[in-house]
């Protein structure tokens, strides 16, 4: 990692997070999905944008795959890349959350050290981690990417679940069993827990 240079320094504004919380009505935070690929993530989080839309809350999505294409396209997919990779993508969410959004995270982001980090970048109930729990045979049959098939064939290194670990979380926040669920009811459900946990 660089050297952080000493007069680099944080600077705080006179609008603050607890104003945009203020004005838009509702609280910022990060719902932080993870799963393995083919899980939902990325449907999900757009169903739940779109239901948070629908309500007047102020949402985003910061999508794995959309992010690979531009801020993090430089990443490859071996242990410090994923690692990096999750943090530039915690950074961009905090400063989000700053701005008083509430940030959809679809990342696969396998290693629990990782989310962990994330996590701690947030304060306390900022941050419901949200596992897309979906069985390895049915992400594979439904590959919407030809991933699997070409992770199997030795086409693509470092593949989450196949030649790479995936570590589930042990206790998150919302486990959605997303092989059983519609997208809407995955969504639906962590909808719920919003507006029963937290001040959306």
């Amino acid at each position: 990692m660089a050297e952080r240079d000493d007069h680099i320094k944080w600077h705080s504004y006179n609008v603050t997070k607890e104003l945009y919380n203020r004005r838009f009505g509702h609280m910022s935070g990060v719902i932080w999905i993870t799963g393995l690929s083919g899980s939902g993530k990325s449907s999900i989080a757009n169903e739940l944008n779109t239901m948070l839309y629908e309500r007047h809350i102020y949402s985003i999505v910061l999508d794995g795959d959309n992010l690979r294409t531009g801020l993090n396209k430089d990443l490859g997919f071996s242990a410090k890349d994923r690692s990096e990779n999750v943090r530039r993508t915690a950074e961009v969410a905090k400063l989000l959350v700053q701005a008083g959004a509430l940030v959809i995270v679809a990342l696969v982001s396998p290693i629990k050290a990782d989310r962990d980090m994330a996590k701690s970048m947030f304060e306390e109930g900022e941050f419901v981690e949200v596992y897309a729990d979906c069985p390895l045979a049915v992400c594979e049959q439904r590959d919407p990417k030809g991933l699997y098939r070409k992770a199997r064939a030795n086409e693509i290194a470092h593949f989450t679940g196949i030649s790479s670990p995936y570590e589930p979380p042990s206790n998150p926040d919302i486990r959605l069993s997303s092989d059983l669920l519609s997208v809407k009811q995955a969504a639906g459900t962590i909808m719920y827990y919003l507006f029963e946990n937290t001040s959306v």
